[in-house]
């Protein structure tokens, strides 16, 4: 069965020439996603946001010059059209409120999370005569449209065979945060994931008649317990065999389909949007090979040239994932304009894939999550983490609970990857909201602040990552918390020099022209030390190293640029001895730190002792794991130079005030030219990090499950 265009709906509001007003609920990644392509969609506008957290509505609504409201109802008096954006968990009810209040609604996927959901919707959609749309948004390429034509014009004969793959590696399932509603369940995996291929397949012939799933590559997921990091489906459309493969480990990326016929074969890579054709040929000998290389080396030749074009001339607003989002919210708003809906992000599409994941889903074998052991005291908890469910705070959160100590973590939800601990509780605070802050941490004998957050504009950073330090540090103080134990970062130095040694007293030195981050978690030390002194709050600060260990991530950005699990340029040769530390021994000087008296007043820098460069480091990896990751140099003179190019670019062309240039010391510092001292945290805390190389070695990289395997 094809899917068919619905019929036009006269009932379609006459948007006339004016712009059709647009309202994102959810202010999440996704978000500045949408935000950047509608800005490039005729007719189009964005008029509010709203999300759950005030906050979060508040930065994305002034990032781009609209109000923010508190309510959907409320967005909905100033849209004709909303986006839904929040987490698959809410995407069904908000649109069905949306739908009620008259609004036409694009849902990013997934759609729902059931075949009755989706077709809820759709018949709303019907009910309201409104339109409702999914963002199934790779079908918006123009290689899936090249495609489509390829096939329309009976250039591969009749088709027989459709592999679709997804082969890019999903960081939460080996680092975490593993309290992420994907890791949740095993088929939520599916849902977070499946739409983008299931969606190509549909798209192509139709609803799909389930035959096979199977699952391997098991990782143990803390707090969840097992889950798959490959899912393979087995599938059929018509007379069309379909396999679709997801690949989720630390992986080679690839994503690609493979289309057969009964005269040639079609390979679109969807991830890079390049498509290639491959047919027979009538000639003879040695000519046909030769014909058929030469064709398929100047198709690959000439998509990789137009990519690269197409993203130097926009500044990389045109890479294929960009793309795809703005000629999606073309074609939904091309929908609306003229009451005919795009069937490629129709209801019926959206049906349709939902209904093949969730007859998948229904296949996957059970993993019940661990159940924490009963019978146990449960005193109320002394220690808070803020950020605990990260790489180091979950490490600190365990090795707290194993000494017994009750904990309590902040987190967003209300789930962590904690179940198995009956000594941890989860409690839900929203670090926007100092009275809440208070409430959770009123009694605790010691508070241990691990979050941090992404910003991309200096702006952004005082309003997110700095006004958060202070606000937790005000809590605390008013909460009556016996000590803060703050976590800055070894970034924040000035790394440039060589012949530097880096000690607690060496100052940060001048923060303009470094990298947010660094800038960030420096100012904010300082306005936490400022309040220190005028509250007299117990603060300590730790900077920890380049932190390595079990659940950590491969691709550690303080060793080089990544491209891809298998590839990383390194920020200079790589011959420099880097401060590495174990997970566990930054856990143990941060206990340390909640304990020992001398510790307030003070910062120490979490720093293991010297033994590896960056390529020792991939060496190991290569010798340990038999993964060899591909290591090229780099230099700080190339990466400031293309930095400076490109805010320059940026500035110049698209009148964004807010680039900044990073200083050449800024890349420099990146390479950790200077060397660090222990000795603070050694002779004050009696902190002893690991020293043995093959123990190191050992805990860093054979327990580190690096591939996830």
């Amino acid at each position: 069965m094809i899917l068919s265009p619905l019929p036009a709906d006269p009932s379609a509001p006459p948007f006339g020439k004016g712009p059709i007003r647009v309202g994102f609920v959810g202010a999440g990644y996704i978000a500045d996603w949408h935000a950047e392509a509608l800005r490039r969609v005729p007719g189009a506008v964005l008029a509010g946001v709203h999300d759950a957290d005030p906050d979060a509505a508040a930065r994305l609504a002034d990032g781009r010059g609209v109000p923010a409201f508190e309510s959907l109802a409320d967005l909905s008096a100033a849209c004709d059209a909303v986006h839904v954006l929040t987490p698959p968990s809410t995407h069904e009810a908000l649109a069905l409120e949306a739908l009620g209040l008259g609004l036409h609604v694009l849902v990013e996927k997934p759609f729902a999370l059931s075949a009755a959901g989706a077709r809820r919707l759709a018949e709303a959609a019907a009910a309201a005569g409104r339109q409702v749309g999914v963002s199934h948004n790779f079908l918006g390429l123009p290689g899936w449209t090249a495609l489509r034509a390829h096939l329309d014009r009976g250039a591969i004969g009749r088709p027989l065979d459709l592999r679709v793959d997804w082969a890019l590696p999903f960081a939460p399932l080996q680092s975490g945060p593993f309290g992420l509603w994907p890791l949740r369940e095993t088929a939520n995996l599916l849902w977070e994931i499946g739409p983008h291929p299931v969606g190509l397949a549909v798209d192509l012939f139709g609803p799909l008649d389930l035959l096979h799933v199977e699952t391997g590559q098991t990782i143990l997921v803390p707090g969840a317990g097992p889950r798959p990091q490959s899912i393979r489906l087995l599938a059929r459309a018509g007379h069309v065999e379909v396999t679709i493969a997801l690949s989720l480990a630390q992986t080679h990326e690839e994503r690609a389909l493979a289309l057969r016929g009964t005269a040639g074969l079609v390979r679109l890579d969807y991830g890079r949007d390049r498509l290639v054709l491959s047919r027979d040929n009538a000639s003879d000998l040695i000519v046909n090979p030769l014909r058929r290389g030469l064709s398929l080396a100047t198709q690959e030749a000439g998509a990789s040239l137009r990519l690269a074009a197409r993203e130097v001339v926009s500044l990389n607003r045109r890479s294929p994932y960009a793309l795809s989002f703005r000629e999606t919210l073309r074609a939904f708003y091309g929908g609306l304009r003229t009451g005919q809906p795009d069937r490629r992000f129709g209801a019926a599409a959206a049906v349709a894939v939902c209904a093949a994941i969730e007859a998948a889903a229904e296949r996957l074998p059970a993993a019940p999550a661990p159940r924490p052991p009963r019978g146990v005291s449960a005193p109320p908890p002394r220690i808070a983490v803020i950020g605990g469910t990260g790489f180091i705070g979950r490490a600190l959160v365990r090795a707290l609970a194993a000494r017994g100590e009750r904990v309590r973590v902040l987190s967003r939800g209300r789930a962590g990857p904690f179940a198995d601990l009956p000594q941890v509780e989860v409690v839900s605070a929203s670090l926007s909201d100092e009275e809440a802050l208070v409430r959770a941490l009123d009694g605790m004998d010691a508070v241990v602040n691990l979050a941090r957050s992404t910003e991309t504009t200096w702006e952004a950073a005082l309003a997110g990552e700095v006004a958060t330090t202070l606000r937790i540090g005000r809590a605390a103080h008013r909460a009556g918390t016996g000590r803060l134990v703050h976590t800055g970062t070894i970034a924040s130095y000035d790394l440039s020099d060589p012949r530097a040694t880096i000690t607690e007293d060496t100052p940060f030195g001048p923060m303009r022209g470094r990298n947010l981050y660094a800038r960030a978690k420096a100012e904010g030390e300082a306005r936490l030390l400022a309040l220190a002194a005028e509250t007299g709050l117990a603060l300590a600060i730790a900077r920890p190293g380049i932190v390595v260990g079990p659940e950590g991530p491969l691709q550690h950005w303080g060793l080089g640029r990544w491209h891809g699990a298998g590839a990383v340029r390194l920020w200079n040769s790589g011959d420099t001895i880097l401060p590495f530390v174990l997970v566990d021994d930054v856990a143990e000087g941060l206990i340390l730190m909640t304990r020992h008296p001398e510790a307030p007043g003070r910062s120490f820098n979490l720093v293991g002792e010297p033994m590896l460069s960056a390529r020792d480091w991939f060496e190991e990896i290569a010798r340990r794991t038999g993964g060899r990751i591909r290591v090229a140099p780099g230099s700080p003179w190339v990466f400031w130079a293309a930095g400076a190019a490109k805010a320059l670019l940026k500035a110049g062309l698209l009148r964004r005030r807010t680039v900044e240039i990073a200083s050449l010391a800024d890349w420099r510092s990146r390479a950790h030219l200077a060397r660090f001292l222990n000795t603070r945290p050694k002779a004050w805390l009696g902190w002893r990090p690991e020293a043995d190389r093959e123990t190191f070695l050992h805990r860093a990289i054979d327990r580190a499950n690096l591939f996830g395997a």
